[in-house]
């Protein structure tokens, strides 16, 4: 598998839920997103998005907005009003638009949200930005989304076994074609570490780290991979990405580790070996490091998945 996919399938995206709403002005409507990928598609209207940090972006019928884990408040062109809580209001996959208010529509919005593991995907968050906007074509989505939102309503109508499957899935797609999208639009130089996915030397060494955490990997092994020298390898991994290439594994395995401590029953021994480590004194001595206490310690203090 290629290293995006690897990756994005660290994320996890779970427990998708939607709803089409229309309202007059005026409107505004907050949104809290910790934990959450949240997505807006102006399908009528115009709007305007303010994010967390003040800025703002101008968004027209066809416009479809991701929102990896940034608040943000959706108000209409007038500049709205007190806004009301969204998140209340998704409750589900609901089809039938919620109307809000009284008289001729200014807006129709399709927003939705699913949750994502914040550990696992915490260098793919950290290196996307705090929002991606898919533009519209003479306000219409665009034809990969068109498509989509028609399936999403065909399997929502016919409400047969396994729709919440379909439908965590197939806005899954739609999440990883928006990164997609993004990872391919990132200039030479960016300095978000995603461009590593488009470094074919690069891209080869994630996706054997992503692919088999747990082998004994070495640089040279890493760099012969990537079909470079050790050196000329690891150089570019730690210009690219930050770090030493077995700082990232070291990484990689701690959150693989703690996923495993808060969503199996796996022991502890189990989990060290599945992550690289020959004892499970070695791995938890490691995993204390990283999280400031002891394997067994985090477990108890995790929530029951």
């Amino acid at each position: 598998m290629d290293s995006l996919s690897l990756i994005l399938d660290d994320i996890r995206l779970t427990g998708v839920e939607y709803l089409y709403l229309a309202t007059p002005k005026p409107w505004a409507f907050q949104v809290d997103t910790e934990g959450l990928a949240t997505f807006t598609l102006i399908l009528q209207g115009a709007a305007r998005l303010r994010l967390d940090n003040g800025e703002e972006l101008k968004l027209e019928a066809g416009d479809l907005t991701l929102l990896p884990g940034a608040p943000y408040t959706l108000f209409d062109s007038d500049g709205g009003c007190e806004p009301l809580a969204l998140n209340p209001l998704i409750t589900g996959h609901i089809t039938e638009p919620l109307i809000l208010g009284e008289g001729a529509p200014d807006i129709l919005l399709l927003c939705g949200r699913c949750r994502f593991d914040v550990g696992l995907s915490r260098p793919l968050i950290a290196g996307l930005p705090s929002h991606i906007i898919i533009r519209g074509v003479d306000q219409h989505p665009p034809e990969w989304l068109r498509i989509g939102l028609e399936f999403l309503g065909q399997e929502v109508a016919k409400n047969r076994p396994g729709r919440h499957a379909i439908v965590n899935h197939l806005i899954g797609i739609l999440f990883i074609e928006c990164v997609r999208d993004y990872v391919e639009s990132l200039p030479e130089g960016a300095s978000s570490w995603l461009r590593a996915l488009r470094d074919p030397a690069l891209s080869a060494a994630l996706a054997a780290i992503h692919g088999h955490p747990g082998h004994p990997w070495t640089v040279p092994e890493l760099a012969a991979i990537a079909c470079l020298s050790r050196s000329a390898f690891a150089e570019r991994f730690g210009d690219v990405l930050g770090q030493p290439p077995l700082s990232y594994l070291q990484a990689h395995r701690m959150r693989l580790a703690a996923w495993q401590l808060g969503h199996t029953e796996q022991t502890v021994s189990r989990i060290a070996e599945a992550v690289g480590y020959a004892s499970e004194a070695a791995f938890s001595q490691a995993f204390k490091r990283q999280y400031g206490c002891t394997p067994s310690r985090f477990r108890q203090a995790e929530p029951a998945a």
